[in-house]
C-alpha cells in the first residue's frame, strides 16, 4: 500500500522549496535593479498581496536558471530587468518612482 502522507509531504516540501527559490530571485532582482521592496511596501507603492502575487508570477516562469545566471552576471546592479522577466514592468515602474 502506498504511503500517501509521505508523498503529500514530499510534494509540499518541493512546493515550498520552489516558492522560496523564486522569492529569492524576486528579491535579488529587486536588489540588482536598486528597488527596495520593503520600502515600497511601507510607502504604499506596493501592496503586500501584490508582492506575494509577483513571487507566484515568478514561480510560473521557466527561465529561473537563466534568471539566476543573469543576476550573477550583474553583481553591481543594472538599470533594467531581462526581457524574459515576468515582473520586469513592475520593477521598472517602482524604479521610476524613485526619481519622483
Amino acid at each position: 500500500m502506498k504511503d500517501t502522507n509521505v508523498s503529500a509531504w514530499s510534494r509540499t516540501m518541493i512546493g515550498f522549496e520552489r516558492l522560496e527559490k523564486h522569492e529569492r530571485l524576486v528579491n535579488k532582482m529587486a536588489d540588482t535593479l536598486g528597488v527596495d521592496l520593503v520600502e515600497e511596501v511601507q510607502r504604499g507603492n506596493l501592496a503586500p498581496s501584490e508582492l506575494r502575487n509577483r513571487v507566484f508570477r515568478c514561480v510560473g516562469c521557466d527561465s529561473a536558471d537563466a534568471c539566476a545566471d543573469w543576476l550573477r552576471a550583474h553583481p553591481d546592479g543594472t538599470d533594467g530587468a531581462p526581457e524574459f522577466c515576468r515582473n520586469g514592468k513592475m520593477f521598472a515602474d517602482l524604479a521610476a518612482r524613485k526619481g519622483v
